[in-house]
Order: C-alpha cells, then sequence, then structure tokens
C-alpha cells in the first residue's frame, strides 16, 4: 500500500512539472488587468533574460504570453500584476483564433530587450517628464543622455530614444516671456551656453541643430525615436530652419533673419510641412502647427477633450496596431506646450494614429525614415490635463491602468519585434 501511494505521489509530481513546462502565462491587458503599466516592465524583464515574449496584437486588449517558470510567475506576484496559467491546448486554441482570416489579430515575437535612452538635460527643471517616470514606475531600465553625449557620438548603442520636454530651436523652451527672471532659467541658458562652447559652437541654436541631425541620421540608420510636447514640434522646426536665423537677439545676441520665411526647408523636416512660426519671445508657443487659443484657434473644454485610437489590420499593419494597444479605445484629452497637430500640416506620408475629429487635429502619430522609425505624441502628461511649471509629479500608483501612458509603452517594447517579418 505504501509503495502505491508513494507510486501516485511521484506520478502526480510528474504530471504537474510536464503541465507547468507545457504551459504559458498570460498577462491579459483587458480590463481584468490590475497594472496594465508594471505589465509592460514584466515582458521587458522576461526578454532580458534572453526568453522570448509573444505579443497577441488585439487579443484582449493586447496580452503578452510568456514561458512559464515559477520565477516569472512569481515576479508577477511581486509586482502586482495579474496572470493567468494556460494549458498548451487551450494556447494552441487560442491562436488558432488568432490565426482566423476575419479576426484582426496577430501574434507578433518579442526578442531583445531594447537598449533605452531618455534624452534629459542633467540639471533640474521645474517640470517632469512621463516617459521617464512610466519606465521608472514599470521597472523598465533606461540611461540619460543628454547633448555632450550625442555629440560624442555615443547614440548608436541605443535602440530606443525619447525627447524629453525640450526644445531644439535654441529658444530656451519659448519660457522667456514668463520666466527669464528666475533661478532655473538663468542657470539652464548658462547650461547651455557652456555646452556649446565646449564644442565649438557660438550659439546654442546652432549646437542643438548639430543634435537634431545627429538623431534624425540615429533614425535612418535604424533606430526607435520617441518624442511628446515640444519635442515634437520644436525638432521638426530645427531642421527645417537649418539655412536660417530664427531666434531673436534675448536668445542668441544678434536678430533673426527677416527672411526666414522662404528658407524654411520643409524637405528635412519628418512629420510637419508648410508651418508659419511664431518668433515672438513673449509668445509661449513655435508655431502654428499646434491647436492654440491664444493665438486664434478654437477652445476645446476639458469634459469634451477627447481622442479616438484608429483601428488598424491586425494581419497587415503590425506596426501601427502594435502602437494603438490599449483597453480602451477613447483615451482622455492632456495638454502640453504642445498639445495637438493640426492634420493639414502633416506631411502625406505619416500614419495617424489618433485624432480628435472636431478639431480637424492628430493627437499621436507615426512615421518612417530610412530604416528606423519616429512616434510623436501631443501633450505633456497623461494623467494631468493641463501641467504647469512647478506643479508636483504624477504618482503613477494612482493610475496603474492609464490607457494614455500605455501608448507610451507600446513604443518601448516596439523595437523587440523590429526583426519580424513583414507581410507583402
Amino acid at each position: 500500500m505504501k509503495v502505491l501511494k508513494n507510486f501516485i505521489v511521484i506520478a502526480v509530481a510528474i504530471f504537474c512539472a510536464s503541465s507547468a513546462s507545457a504551459s504559458r502565462i498570460m498577462l491579459p491587458m483587458d480590463k481584468v488587468q490590475k497594472n496594465h503599466l508594471k505589465s509592460y516592465g514584466i515582458a521587458y524583464w522576461v526578454l532580458d533574460k534572453n526568453l522570448q515574449v509573444e505579443w497577441l496584437l488585439n487579443y484582449r486588449g493586447g496580452s503578452f504570453s510568456l514561458p512559464f517558470s515559477e520565477t516569472i510567475e512569481k515576479e508577477c506576484v511581486i509586482r502586482g500584476v495579474t496572470y493567468e496559467i494556460v494549458s498548451e491546448s487551450d494556447y494552441s486554441s487560442i491562436l488558432e483564433h488568432i490565426s482566423r482570416n476575419d479576426v484582426n489579430q496577430e501574434v507578433i515575437k518579442l526578442e531583445v530587450a531594447p537598449k533605452v535612452a531618455i534624452y534629459s538635460p542633467k540639471t533640474k527643471l521645474p517640470w517632469d517628464d512621463a516617459v521617464t517616470m512610466v519606465l521608472t514606475y514599470a521597472e523598465i531600465p533606461y540611461e540619460v543622455i543628454y547633448d555632450q553625449e550625442i555629440l560624442s557620438d555615443k547614440l548608436p548603442k541605443y535602440n530606443w530614444l525619447h525627447l524629453h520636454h525640450e526644445d531644439f530651436t535654441g529658444q530656451y523652451g519659448k519660457f522667456y516671456g514668463a520666466y527669464h527672471q528666475t533661478d532655473w532659467y538663468k542657470k539652464d541658458q548658462e547650461n547651455m551656453e557652456s555646452i556649446a562652447k565646449e564644442f565649438g559652437f557660438d550659439k546654442v541654436s546652432k549646437m542643438k541643430l548639430a543634435v537634431t541631425k545627429r538623431i534624425k541620421e540615429f533614425v535612418i540608420g535604424g533606430g526607435f525615436l520617441f518624442a511628446m510636447c515640444s519635442a515634437t514640434d520644436s525638432y521638426d522646426i530645427a531642421l527645417s530652419s537649418e539655412n536660417t536665423d530664427i531666434c531673436e537677439s534675448v536668445f542668441d545676441g544678434d536678430p533673426l533673419d527677416p527672411g526666414y520665411t522662404n528658407k524654411l526647408d520643409f524637405s528635412k523636416s519628418l512629420a510637419f510641412q508648410n508651418f508659419n512660426l511664431y518668433t515672438n519671445p513673449m509668445i509661449y508657443e513655435y508655431s502654428n502647427i499646434d491647436r492654440n487659443p491664444a493665438m486664434g484657434d478654437p477652445n476645446i473644454e476639458e469634459s469634451e477633450d477627447y481622442f479616438l485610437l484608429f483601428e488598424f489590420s491586425a494581419k497587415w499593419d503590425h506596426i501601427p496596431t502594435i502602437l494603438t494597444q490599449n483597453h480602451e479605445r477613447i483615451i482622455k484629452g492632456f495638454m502640453g506646450q504642445t498639445t495637438a497637430f493640426k492634420k493639414d500640416l502633416i506631411k502625406n506620408d505619416v500614419i495617424i494614429l489618433a485624432d480628435n475629429k472636431s478639431a480637424n487635429e492628430a493627437r499621436y502619430i507615426h512615421g518612417t525614415k530610412g530604416k528606423g522609425m519616429w512616434t510623436f505624441y501631443g501633450g505633456h502628461d497623461p494623467e494631468d490635463y493641463q501641467h504647469y511649471v512647478y506643479d508636483p509629479k504624477t504618482d503613477l500608483n494612482l493610475h496603474p491602468n492609464s490607457p494614455g501612458y500605455r501608448l507610451i509603452l507600446n513604443n518601448v517594447l516596439f523595437p523587440a519585434a523590429k526583426k519580424k517579418k513583414q507581410k507583402t
């Protein structure tokens, strides 16, 4: 009897072990998930251990399928991420369902954890950066680089680059009117001028142009670029104004080029064309790319400010489908120095991922350049409607299921799928 009992125990143990080895850990990304943001961190953590992750596009909000191990299961518990154990047979049924031609879903294999860089000043400024905050919260590692590292040719060591709230035109964020007497503004200007001098530039605007062009080369060579808020339009403005001076004397010590309008070269920009610049130092805006009620554009009340994520073909349009994975299709709007992009100023080859049709503006756009890709996302903080200078940073512990922040993390994991062969 004792022998029989031992046999049963051994058999059960073997069965459980074989069952576990043939199972998958599913991170559901629909509304069942307790912490969507940390789920991306789990997926990155698994990739960083040289294990493969499968991203089930449009399946339950864009769920992740991970190889089973007790270590991974324990990590999900520690980070408070909802997970499900799926048997091999059940997972085969899921894959069979996804493969049907009448189902707008697809499986994308993520292979390598991308090396992430945040382009951000080393000095403290009185505002925070949404991408830095969500990467930290999701426990996705990153390195901070700035002009010195880019001008020293260190950018190619990374796969993915985020542009912090930044001004690439050399106008110090257009903060002159309200803040040029503050200590932080003066210190930022001194720091920028010091870096420019260190690298042999007589103007900050010329240094920023050199940085902008290095970033463009990074994209052309196969890098992934993500920018939010003022880093979107100021980046393109800097590229297009390479052959002229758009800075007033309070920024660079000499007058702007009176003929700058006719010298803008829109063939050099990534996303925008045919825009007009606001060069007055007292105006807190770069151009008419952005909607700005203070400049005569229509105002949208917060209660009516939403944008819609477009739906793409998962089986044919992998890239925009990846970038729009979410448990919500309608996202509440949020403002920034650059909030939105007027559609009539967006280049024809740019993909609009989300828009506010009533205002005829895009909020989330994507494009390719050379071997690489870029994504621009309007607004400053997805969970702070109107973030002001000196406002406290958002506590993401209060927003673990933020659909607006999810869009950022879609972009972070996106490079892991870059080797996926696209259908033709």
